[in-house]
């Protein structure tokens, strides 16, 4: 079993690096471009607010891409889903049944009362539920038990923690926790961090170009279509109050405006362990 822990936290490393390295070619490619972005007509030439605001990357007139005369094409059908059973079998993805059945095994009363959230509420923060990989010796074996590892983040302590629940048994066969290890940030996470922002006197930018963009105030994150991506310290890099980045859960965010253009936050940081926001340094 402790072979498996270390290999699902060695595969959260993993997969945060990947996420990072993903999102930030994201930047590279999809922020200052057109993608998502409202095609409903031309607008005027893009422009970036100084020092201290989020630089409004606007989006020009779409082509309509269809030739005169064209036969039109049918409607696509859409095909229902299959119902989706109680429970998997061998290496089926994990049913929606199972995976709220292992969430309320995993969150047990002693982890729910020690826990704190990314909102400060009690019980640590979910972050994922994902199937297990089987035990060295249950690699050919058909009948060996499903689990599932059951991800949370506790920001009492900064600490990852990974549950293996046993879907047959319906019992919790290993826990494994470890600071400094930082995988994707979830929905709930995102969101928290853009409301932090919005309330910041960092975010005045972000209120700015949204103010410029569509006509109207932003007062939540429920206005905007967010992505992130998780940041660490690099000394030297940044400023002081970012140095605990990566022991504390910090997030840099990718903001677009719903149905509009995005607006460019990569140069603030929100620390969602200390609930600050700090501006890295140029």
């Amino acid at each position: 079993m402790r072979t498996t822990v270390r290999r699902h936290l060695g595969k959260v490393v993993a997969g945060a690096a990947i996420a990072v390295t993903a999102t930030a070619a994201m930047i590279a490619v999809t922020l200052p471009g057109t993608a998502g972005a409202d095609a409903g007509g031309e607008r005027a030439a893009g422009q970036t607010a100084g020092e201290g605001t989020g630089g409004r990357t606007q989006t020009g007139q779409d082509a309509s891409g269809q030739q005169g005369g064209a036969a039109a094409v049918p409607p696509g059908v859409v095909q229902e889903a299959p119902a989706e059973g109680a429970k998997g079998q061998g290496r089926d993805p994990l049913t929606d049944d199972e995976i709220a059945r292992v969430r309320t095994i995993a969150l047990n009363r002693q982890l729910f009362n020690a826990g704190e959230d990314v909102d400060g509420d009690r019980g640590p923060q979910s972050l994922g539920v994902d199937l297990a990989e089987p035990q060295t010796d249950e690699v050919d074996d058909p009948d060996a038990p499903r689990r599932a590892e059951v991800t949370f983040y506790d920001y009492k302590d900064d600490t990852l923690v990974v549950r293996t629940v046993n879907l047959d048994t319906g019992k919790i066969e290993g826990t494994a926790s470890r600071q400094g290890v930082q995988p994707p940030l979830s929905a709930a996470e995102e969101t928290e961090a853009a409301r932090l922002l919005i309330a910041d006197r960092l975010g005045a930018g972000l209120k700015a170009d949204y103010k410029d963009a569509t006509g109207n105030q932003l007062t939540s994150p429920d206005q905007l279509v967010l992505a992130s991506m998780v940041y660490r310290a690099a000394p030297g890099a940044q400023p002081a109050a970012l140095d605990a980045c990566g022991v504390h859960r910090c997030a840099r965010l990718l903001i677009k405006v719903k149905n509009g253009p995005w607006i460019d936050t990569r140069s603030l940081v929100v620390d969602l362990s200390a609930r600050k926001v700090a501006r890295l340094e140029r």
